[in-house]
């Protein structure tokens, strides 16, 4: 017997979740070019298209944190550690063995206890330090007249590319574990439907 299918993810979660993935992917992108890597657009074009980026996807979270906040969707990512080690049990080593999975989706409860720390982490720390230290970046001519001569130019760097690695880091877990559904591409497939089948 199938189970029923949950509508998890709603049309602009869904929006917002893509449109977001590919920012930070062609943010990814440019980025390894500036830092000399290889070249693609050209070092100077290659700046550009990552600022353009940055602002568009700044745009993008100041219209999903309202839409989180007028739809109550924010207590989706409330924090709890119950069932934290059942589900770290399950990724370690029940996934390779059959073994159930610890947590069941419902429509108010779309994220697993690990999953919420994980959001919380990149919205409490990578995202706060990419974005200060991006701006801070993006007007590093204007330090004086802000009354911030005193920062260090290397350090920032070193900040906003220490933040990038972090993020970098999220996006390889968050892309495998979207494949750790009952199929490789259930996961996905409830990203692009907004409907999800239980394991």
């Amino acid at each position: 017997m199938t189970a029923e299918k949950i509508y998890i993810f709603k049309r602009f979660e869904r929006f917002w979740h893509w449109t977001q993935a590919a920012l930070i992917i062609f943010m990814m992108l440019t980025g390894f070019e500036i830092h000399g890597v290889y070249k693609l657009f050209g070092f100077g074009k290659a700046v550009s298209l990552h600022t353009i980026a940055a602002w568009s996807l700044i745009t993008l979270w100041v219209f999903a944190i309202f839409w989180h906040f007028t739809t109550g969707e924010w207590k989706q990512y409330i924090p709890t550690l119950e069932k934290v080690d059942a589900m770290l049990k399950y990724y370690l080593t029940g996934i390779f063995t059959d073994a159930p999975h610890p947590f069941r989706l419902t429509t108010l409860k779309k994220h697993n206890p690990l999953q919420r720390l994980a959001y919380l982490g990149v919205k409490l720390l990578i995202n706060p330090l990419i974005w200060a230290s991006g701006l801070l970046y993006l007007y590093y001519g204007s330090w004086g007249d802000l009354g911030l001569s005193g920062l260090s130019l290397p350090w920032i760097a070193m900040i906003h590319t220490g933040a990038a690695f972090l993020m970098l880091i999220f996006f390889i877990v968050h892309v495998y574990l979207t494949t750790t559904g009952h199929t490789p591409l259930a996961h996905i497939k409830a990203m692009i439907t907004g409907w999800e089948e239980p394991d």
